[in-house]
């Protein structure tokens, strides 16, 4: 069995992932769906052979020790990648995600003059939402790269895995990994305080600790980039409030509301022709939005969002309407 010719043909392919497991014929994610590859079901014990290769010492190590491994991999000719390697119940089974080699622009991404006035902000909280593999990441890169291009700033990432990698260009970029070079996204956020950092970002927005930091961070002259799996704008900033207890969350809202400047929730649908395209709800924080978020009348927040186009905004159900106005895709 050769791992490295199924990435081959899944990054000819275009696929945004490669599964493998025993038991089953390997299968790629081609525009949002599974199908099948052109191969024999695999074994277990062919699969962790044609694995091991793959894994540096240090991994293999972190393999035998556990029930799962999440890496990135650097594969000659190949490309980057991240892996998932887990056991489930006919053996051994894998995930490639498979990293884009380039990084997008703003302008190829359509993200449009919020998120190149994002990239001039000095200090405050953007949040990138959407469920897993709404690409998320490919926009935070894109932003990540637009500031990296344009400001002489010290950008210090957190990530779990690294994926996407970042050369310093007019800024200073240092790339840490979660586990590997830190002990976690709280540990690891409150050791980038001390590091003299002008732009924080967060790979995930997971637990309680880590929000209470990001919202101090960006509340004390830093720019905090992070990602959280929700749906939409609206439950992005609920889901950082409820983490809290009841008699935090008063203190917790008028810190988002002094510190949020762009919230972005997004979904991957399909293109007309093949291929995905991004669907974008955007909330840009100004005056009526912090009053809202301070007084928690959340579910208010649609209703701006609707009536701000002026101001960069969009509801999903708007930007839904907008790709198909233009010919992008077929359904609304």
């Amino acid at each position: 069995m050769d791992v490295t010719d199924l990435l081959a043909r899944a990054v000819e392919a275009g696929a945004s992932d490669l599964h493998l497991a025993a038991g089953q014929v390997p299968m790629l994610r081609l525009d949002g769906e599974l199908q099948r590859m052109d191969a024999p079901p695999l074994l277990s014990a062919a699969l962790s052979d044609a694995m091991t290769p793959l894994l540096a010492d240090e991994q293999c190590q972190q393999w035998a020790q556990g029930d799962e491994l999440d890496v990135a991999l650097q594969l000659p000719a190949l490309g980057r990648f991240r892996l998932n390697l887990f056991r489930q119940l006919n053996g051994l089974a894998a995930t490639f995600r498979v990293i884009p080699k380039r990084i997008a622009t703003l302008d190829e991404l359509d993200l449009g003059e919020v998120f190149l006035a994002v990239a001039q902000c000095t200090d405050g909280l953007v949040l990138v939402g959407g469920p897993t593999g709404s690409g998320k990441s490919s926009t935070l890169a894109a932003l990540l790269d637009q500031l990296n291009r344009e400001r002489p700033v010290h950008i210090i990432t957190l990530e779990d895995p690294i994926e996407v990698i970042h050369s310093s260009q007019r800024s200073l970029v240092n790339q840490r990994e979660i586990g590997r070079h830190c002990g976690g996204f709280a540990q690891g956020l409150r050791s980038a305080l001390r590091q003299d950092p002008d732009v924080i970002v967060i790979g995930e927005l997971r637990d309680l600790q880590t929000i209470r930091l990001a919202l101090r961070a960006a509340e004390t002259g830093h720019l905090v980039l992070a990602t959280v799996h929700t749906r939409s704008a609206i439950n992005s900033i609920d889901r950082l409030v409820e983490v809290f207890a009841a008699e935090e969350k008063p203190l917790v809202r008028a810190m988002l509301a002094e510190s949020l400047r762009v919230v972005v929730a997004q979904v991957l649908v399909k293109r007309v022709g093949g291929g995905r395209v991004a669907a974008r709800e955007v909330l840009v924080a100004n005056t009526a939005v912090r009053n809202l978020i301070r007084e928690g009348r959340l579910a208010q927040l649609q209703s701006v969002m609707q009536s701000g186009a002026a101001a960069g905004m969009r509801t999903m159900e708007a930007a839904l309407r907008e790709l198909h106005a233009k010919g992008l895709t077929e359904t609304l």
